[in-house]
């Protein structure tokens, strides 16, 4: 979401969404609290400090480690204010293992995606730290039925070698899928009795890994999504997974359409051969990306659109 006022950004979720809520992430507060950031806030196992070219794993927490953390706790303790007696699911998000992989580098330099044995630290740190998160949320949103949503827009590019090194000038090696599938394993098994969804805005996403991994729902962009991911996700609705369907875009001059936002997924559930009636209780609509870009006007226009969509929708 854009802006730096959590509270704000807490009501207006649970304003404009209030059958399914979520945690909402503030890159604009700064390095702390973007995609990476979270993701470290959520690792307590691992040390991790801030550098100029991004964060580094160390031997202890560094300062912006310990205030990613703190934040963390500090934006919990709104979300559990602002959600007495809630009942029903709510929705958080953290970076998935891949993708921290990529954005996190090692003590001497180059990133974690380089390193076998440490690649497979963080993933495990990663499944850890979730574990707790979750238990937290739990405990501070006891009615909430959580869902867990790994962000993995890195993914695609960790499978075909298209991750730069740190100088720039060469790629990283590619990583199969089996070895991809054990590290995402090890972080949705560690969601318990939540409901796991795995977030790809990518438009080659590999929806059938994602899924042999556990995932049990889907998150895509229509914008960008590739004609060749369409017959896997047609794959995943026929199997009872939910499709959380990105048909908002992140930014804009004016607020989305209701009629707009629903045609575009009635146009894709006809392309892939089922009826609004059939599919209606997995389809979730969502604005396509994050809306942190976007002007706070957008932004809740964005999320009124889906909203106001997927009633529409049934």
């Amino acid at each position: 979401m854009p802006g730096v006022d959590f509270g704000a950004a807490v009501r207006l979720v649970v304003d404009q969404l209030p059958d399914l809520p979520h945690l909402p992430e503030l890159p604009d507060r700064g390095t702390v609290a973007d995609l990476t950031g979270r993701g470290v806030a959520t690792i307590g196992e691992l040390g991790f400090d801030l550098q100029p070219a991004g964060w580094r794993l160390t031997d202890a927490p560094g300062v912006d480690h310990r205030r990613a953390r703190s934040l963390l706790a500090q934006d919990l303790d709104v979300l559990e204010e602002e959600l007495q007696d809630y009942r029903g699911e709510l929705k958080v998000q953290v970076a998935g293992p891949w993708t921290l992989a990529s954005t996190i580098e090692k003590p001497r330099g180059d990133k974690v995606l380089s390193d076998l044995g440490a690649r497979r630290e963080l993933a495990q740190a990663l499944a850890e730290g979730v574990r707790l998160h979750l238990a937290d949320v739990q405990r501070r949103v006891p009615g909430a039925s959580l869902v867990l949503q790994l962000d993995e827009p890195a993914l695609p590019f960790v499978l075909t070698g298209q991750v730069p090194t740190a100088s720039g000038f060469n790629r990283h090696r590619s990583v199969t899928p089996p070895l991809a599938q054990d590290s995402l394993e090890w972080t949705l098994g560690a969601a318990g009795d939540a409901v796991t969804v795995l977030h790809c805005c990518a438009a080659e996403v590999p929806i059938d890994l994602l899924r042999r991994s556990g995932a049990g729902g889907i998150s895509v962009d229509l914008a960008v999504l590739g004609a060749a991911a369409y017959e896997e996700l047609a794959t995943a609705i026929d199997e009872g997974a939910r499709v959380f369907l990105g048909v908002v875009p992140s930014t804009g001059d004016s607020a989305p359409s209701t009629k707009g936002t629903l045609e575009r997924a009635l146009r894709l559930l006809d392309m892939l051969g089922f009826d609004r009636e059939e599919v209606s209780d997995q389809v979730v609509l969502t604005p396509a990306c994050g809306l942190a870009g976007a002007s706070p006007a957008y932004a809740k226009g964005a999320l009124g659109a889906v909203r106001a969509a997927a009633a529409e929708l049934g």
